[in-house]
């Protein structure tokens, strides 16, 4: 049997408009009152409420489709279980995510590496994330290489719109086309709208 595809999420930003709601020592809703205490809360919860449409549509459809791994600046791929509190959420916002910075690259490296000696060479992974950058290409491609997939209904969309594409497909139970990330064409023209659910 052939493992489960892998979805390797790209992480919310930790420290934007609305991670400044979760640093608020005056913070009282229920998420922030957990990422304060010693059991924290998990990450997929936390860079949903972060990100908001596009990693809440990356979350639902790495879990309907397979198995998520979160992206992280700092700590490389996490499961999207795993739990931050508000110290490790802070020192993952002071770190650049570039493909040239070591404290970023060095924990990406090492747990794609554990990824891939764990799913053998049948494996393949799918990065919902940007394509167009290197940030996250350029580390996991000499990883995985050919394995590394994207869906190619990216190509061309802004976050919300792939956001939303994602929950469609959560919703019809119908799975994107991915293709190699390797010699792909990453940019294109912007495709049209989405029609409003209603």
């Amino acid at each position: 049997m052939a493992p489960p595809r892998v979805f390797f999420l790209s992480p919310a930003n930790s420290g934007g408009e609305r991670a400044q709601l979760l640093y608020s020592p005056r913070a009282a809703f229920d998420l922030a009152r957990r990422l304060r205490s010693p059991e924290g809360a998990p990450i997929g919860e936390v860079f949903s409420f972060l990100s908001g449409l596009y990693f809440r549509g990356k979350l639902a459809y790495a879990q309907r489709f397979g198995v998520p791994l979160v992206i992280t600046p700092n700590a490389g791929l996490r499961p999207a279980d795993a739990r931050v509190t508000l110290a490790t959420l802070r020192a993952a916002a002071r770190v650049d995510i570039h493909a040239a910075n070591p404290r970023y690259r060095k924990p990406l490296l090492a747990t794609a590496r554990a990824v891939a000696d764990t799913l053998g060479p049948g494996g393949v992974v799918t990065l919902l994330g940007s394509i167009a950058s290197d940030k996250y290409v350029d580390v996991l491609l000499g990883v995985f290489g050919e394995r590394l997939t994207f869906p190619t209904a990216f190509v061309g969309r802004g976050d919300m719109s792939r956001g939303g594409l994602l929950l469609r497909c959560v919703r019809s139970g119908a799975e994107l086309e991915y293709v190699p990330i390797a010699g792909a064409v990453r940019h294109g023209p912007r495709p049209p709208r989405l029609t409003p659910v209603r």
